[in-house]
């Protein structure tokens, strides 16, 4: 993690508002979160600032969701974070930024779905509203939505890491999960459009189901296996087969086994962040390792 030497501040942001986008100035500022890559800020009622402090690689996503989450938007049915203002690099603060509506709603570590059914109905219907054919130009995944094997090499690494850290109960039904989906045939399908970083905090819950998704910034294209992992890691046991007969098109026995492998990544290296974050890392999430802890759980038990 490298963090900008800048703090960010509500004095900060406000003159950052009254320079380029000054009829949003005037509007209430406070801090709505401090995420991995970026600081989200609530501006007003329905809107929010999001500023980059954490690694290089955080302008090019924030401009990214720029040029292409509101075209995407009006096609999904649950809540997103759309554009709407770009705050270039300034003097004063030398990263791009954006202004976004605001989504209510508590990130889904923190107030995971109970309503399994209703869970299940939500997220399918979201994921095949946005797992449209990409066009050509569309933005490559940061190692999402490729060959499981481009993954193999990290993946053994986080996971030697996570068992040196007491965190995983039985690394040999781990390894079971992850060979058997590494031995699934490729997506041969098109690249579909994908948000590409399905984890507990990037889903927002109210009422015990989903009500909204936040934070585009690794959308890409790519096999659609890659965000069916959610089926694993989002929802409450036993509703993966609700999911599964929501979703459409309907998948085949390749894609779910992929997707498998894509959950236990994503539990992996989640609770691994969690860890890190009970030690006090910058960006570290601690709320990140429970429901990291229930998915791997799902995936063992399943395997069994």
């Amino acid at each position: 993690m490298i963090h900008t030497e800048i703090e960010i501040t509500a004095e900060l942001i406000r003159e950052l508002l009254q320079d380029q986008h000054p009829d949003l100035a005037d509007r209430p500022l406070r801090l709505g979160a401090r995420g991995w890559d970026n600081q989200l800020w609530r501006l007003g009622d329905d809107l929010a600032v999001r500023l980059p402090w954490a690694t290089p690689s955080a302008d090019e996503l924030l401009r990214k969701e720029h040029t292409w989450v509101p075209g995407l938007a009006r096609h999904l049915p649950l809540e997103i974070p759309v554009p709407q203002r770009l705050g270039e690099p300034s003097e004063r603060f030398p990263r791009p930024w954006i202004v976004t509506t605001w989504v209510p709603g508590t990130p889904a570590d923190r107030a995971p779905a109970t309503r399994a059914e209703e869970s299940a109905d939500a997220l399918a219907r979201f994921l095949t509203a946005l797992h449209r054919p990409a066009p050509d130009d569309a933005p490559v995944g940061r190692g999402r939505g490729g060959p499981l094997t481009d993954s193999a090499e990290g993946f053994a690494v986080h996971l030697a890491s996570a068992t040196e850290a007491g965190l995983i109960p039985d690394r040999d039904a781990v390894r079971a999960v992850w060979e058997d989906a590494l031995t699934a045939p490729e997506w041969t399908g098109p690249a579909v459009w994908l948000h590409g970083d399905l984890h507990a905090a990037n889903i927002l819950t109210a009422d015990g189901t989903f009500c909204g998704v936040i934070d585009f910034g690794d959308l890409c294209a790519g096999d659609p296996a890659c965000d069916l992992a959610a089926a694993w890691t989002l929802l409450p046991d036993g509703a993966a087969d609700r999911f599964y007969a929501t979703y459409q098109p309907a998948t085949d026995p390749a894609t779910r086994r992929r997707a498998r492998g894509w959950a236990l990544m994503r539990a992996v290296g989640c609770m691994l962040i969690g860890h890190a974050g009970v030690h006090g890392r910058p960006g570290g999430k601690a709320t990140w390792g429970p429901p990291a802890q229930a998915a791997l759980h799902r995936l063992i038990a399943m395997a069994g």
